[in-house]
């Protein structure tokens, strides 16, 4: 029997460019000799997404089949990314953007190596040129301070997109917190895994989706999600200042028994109580990044909410 892979592709507001998607897919997969299940995710979209995509749905072939989840509004890419892992019923998943800065001309690439014994094929940028200056400043710092903290390093230049085995679909699965961070999970499960470099192109249709404010609180998720070293961390910076409050305290002690008391500086004393509090209020914010996710770990809310299945045993 030929061996069936699942290509799992997120969708929030791709009208513009969603046609020319599939197509390009199709035309990469065709060719090869295996069965394939398209899974789109349309994650809430406010524009014709869904409309398109059933249009293609309805147009797919026997080599091809197409599977639609409809999310009852907008979960994010993490969440989109869960509901095709639960969804798909391949021997190996590939993961894909519908922008397609990852090109699909790779899938044949992936598979061969995973032909070849490895249960994870990565897709890695060879460079970030495309990217603006502070983009590309910002994902090395967080590369860096991650990897540095974190339980298990994440490959730098690694995006989502890739393949994985089924026994990788069956563990990522098994992982039971609701607040996802997939860069993290993937990394976290282990297993053979191999890279393959590729350019990322520039989007043509549509817009990004992650303002510069998404891309700072998905950084947070990502580093407070696989380590407590930050907690740690405060505990040192809070230890060293104590131990530097003794000392100067040991030293104004000594000082008055020699010289006697003298007028303290208004100005310095502003500045001791202003550094304290701000270290304080720093902590207290690392320390709330972690009981906000103890909360909502806590309510134990569902990933995602489908609306509606199209195909694979759905409308």
């Amino acid at each position: 029997m030929k061996a069936k892979v699942s290509i799992v592709i997120p969708c929030y507001n791709e009208a513009a460019g969603i046609d020319a998607a599939i197509e390009r897919i199709l035309g990469c997969i065709r060719p090869l000799q295996y069965t394939f299940e398209l899974i789109f995710i349309d994650d809430g979209s406010e524009d014709r997404t869904l409309e398109r995509l059933l249009a293609a749905r309805a147009k797919c072939s026997e080599q091809v089949e197409i599977v639609v989840l409809e999310f009852s509004r907008n979960f994010g890419k993490e969440a989109a990314l869960t509901a095709g892992l639960d969804a798909a019923t391949g021997d190996a998943c590939i993961f894909l953007d519908a922008d397609l800065q990852d090109p699909p001309e790779l899938i044949e690439q992936l598979i061969v190596e995973w032909r070849a014994g490895y249960e994870v094929v990565a897709i890695r940028r060879r460079s970030r040129k495309t990217d603006p200056m502070m983009k590309r400043l910002t994902a090395a710092l967080f590369y860096k301070f991650n990897n540095l903290v974190a339980e298990r390093p994440i490959p730098e230049n690694v995006g989502d997109s890739r393949l994985i085995d089924r026994a990788v679909v069956e563990a990522l699965r098994r992982l039971p917190e609701n607040r996802r961070f997939m860069k993290g999970l993937f990394s976290w499960v282990g297993f053979r895994t191999a890279f393959i470099d590729g350019d990322r192109v520039v989007r043509t249709q549509g817009k990004t989706k992650f303002s510069t404010f998404r891309l700072i609180n998905f950084a947070l998720e990502g580093i407070t999600s696989f380590s407590t070293s930050l907690l740690r961390l405060w505990t040192i910076v809070g230890l060293l200042i104590s131990f530097y409050a003794f000392g100067h305290g040991a030293y104004i002690i000594f000082r008055v028994m020699i010289r006697g008391v003298e007028l303290p500086g208004y100005a310095s004393l502003a500045v001791v109580i202003l550094f304290l509090g701000g270290i304080q209020m720093v902590g207290f914010g690392i320390l709330g990044e972690y009981i906000g996710r103890i909360y909502y770990e806590a309510k134990r809310r569902p990933i995602y909410i489908l609306r509606r299945r199209h195909g694979q045993g759905g409308a």
